[in-house]
């Protein structure tokens, strides 16, 4: 070292040395733990503890940061909001449960435009604009939800059980989820975001989706179990934003809706989405591909997937219903193209069949179903087979939206570049229609066709 450069090194050593301590002191604070109890908290199950809990994670905030550690016994809640920083640890052995009382439940509208902006405003858990916060540990969050009945009208009588809206860097690990009163999780326009090991038991009613990925940027979503009243894992696009770079993998879903799903508001689209190495049992709709406000959805893979007693195990649709933003006009035709679906196998699905839908003059493009092995219960009709499909163009999208389909496995519309390869379909029962039929489809390619069917009914239609 010459003798400039040590004396360049001499006048920055004290700013070197303040910022190497200030490095040890924000580490030292984000290990430090904060118990509610020591706010007053009284751990009863009874008596509300909301402020002994939220003065908990204000103080770990305004320290720089750490955990907010729950432990043994049962914290009775209304709104906690997380901040910046802080984890909320709930341990093995202790409940956060969410209180009777909607009033304990302050109206919160998050900023972002979004399709439902004012009208769902409660929950539970809340962040909005906050960075690397965590729900961890091993107890258990319960929403109370059988306490909020459905009501029309009332949007806000039914608390979301976790809400986070823009934040980044979301850690949610471990826990188990409970009975929401509305849907369970909802991650509005939030980036980076992990959730992993959690377990959901949520099927008391209708709309209680497990969870909502709604127009979130890179999220990471593994090893869960989730038995759920409404859709168990779906991914929106409510704001005028795709939802993008979304994984998830290893998870065991069950829901009354569909268990893995994307597109029931699509806005802003969706880009580069996987579903893979998952078991999904007794549920409506297995795979649901939808686009029908708008957008694109394009560069979607699904791998991997086992389905036993799911209705419609794969169901793909690009239709116009056209939902607008508050306040703009309607969006324009949206765009599906480019999505994979491979390695799946279903046991005991429905008599409605399968199907791959677009519109005439707008069809989904390049759509490849590979190594697809599909056994259903059969029933159908002759008069089944000959029956037209109207178009539903602007009708919500589900797997039996257009009734019991002219073929027992694949119906497939208004598409440009369909590839069929290594499908096998079977049958439990006697059926008049035949496996598959295509009706305006473009680039069609089929190699390895194995279906089953009756005397009178042909493998492949096309019309």
């Amino acid at each position: 070292m010459n003798l400039k450069m040590k004396a360049r090194f001499r006048r920055q050593l004290p700013a070197l040395v303040l910022a190497a301590a200030a490095t040890t002191a924000a580490c030292a604070a984000a290990g430090a733990t904060w118990d509610p109890r020591e706010f007053g908290a009284k751990v009863d199950g009874r008596t509300p503890d909301t402020a002994a809990i939220q003065a908990a994670v204000d103080a770990c905030a305004e320290a720089g940061g750490g955990t907010v550690m729950l432990r043994g016994g049962v914290f009775l809640s209304g709104t906690i909001c997380l901040r910046s920083h802080v984890t909320l640890h709930i341990e093995g052995g202790a409940t956060l449960r969410g209180s009777a009382d909607i009033r304990d439940y302050p109206s919160i509208t998050p900023r972002i435009e979004y399709l439902y902006r004012g009208r769902f405003t409660k929950s539970l858990i809340f962040a909005e604009g906050q960075e690397h916060i965590g729900l961890i540990g091993g107890g258990v969050i319960d929403g109370q939800g059988k306490l909020f009945p459905a009501k029309k009208g009332d949007d806000g009588g039914r608390p979301y059980l976790i809400r986070f809206s823009e934040c980044r860097d979301v850690r949610v690990r471990d826990l188990t989820l409970r009975d929401s009163a509305r849907w369970l999780s909802h991650y509005l326009a939030c980036e980076n975001v992990t959730i992993d090991g959690v377990t959901i038991h949520s099927r008391i009613r209708e709309n209680r989706d497990g969870m909502d990925i709604d127009s979130c940027d890179r999220v990471r979503i593994s090893n869960c179990d989730i038995y759920s009243g409404d859709d168990a894992i779906v991914l929106k696009s409510t704001a005028a934003r795709p939802c993008r770079r979304v994984a998830v993998s290893n998870c065991t879903l069950s829901s009354s809706a569909s268990a893995l799903k994307l597109g029931t508001e699509s806005q802003g689209g969706f880009e580069d989405i996987t579903f893979g190495n998952c078991v999904v049992y007794d549920t409506r709709d297995g795979v649901s591909i939808e686009e029908v406000d708008g957008g694109a959805c394009e560069r979607i893979n699904v791998s991997n997937i086992v389905m036993r007693n799911v209705a419609v195990p794969i169901f793909v649709r690009l239709g116009n219903r056209a939902n607008p933003l508050p306040g703009r006009e309607k969006p324009a035709m949206g765009k599906m193209r480019d999505i994979m679906i491979s390695n799946i196998q279903a046991d005991g699905a429905a008599v409605t069949g399968c199907s791959v839908t677009g519109l005439p003059d707008h069809p989904v493009g390049n759509v490849t179903l590979d190594n697809i092995r599909i056994r259903f219960v059969g029933g159908g009709t002759a008069g089944d087979a000959t029956r037209t499909v109207p178009e539903k163009e602007t009708s919500y999208p589900k797997g039996d939206m257009f009734g019991t389909l002219p073929a027992y496995g694949f119906f497939c519309r208004h598409v440009k570049g369909l590839r069929l390869h290594n499908v096998d379909l079977s049958l439990d029962g006697a059926d008049a229609r035949p496996a598959i039929i295509v009706e305006d489809v473009a680039d069609f390619d089929e190699s390895g066709l194995r279906a089953e069917g009756g005397p009178k009914a042909k493998t492949l239609e096309r019309r």
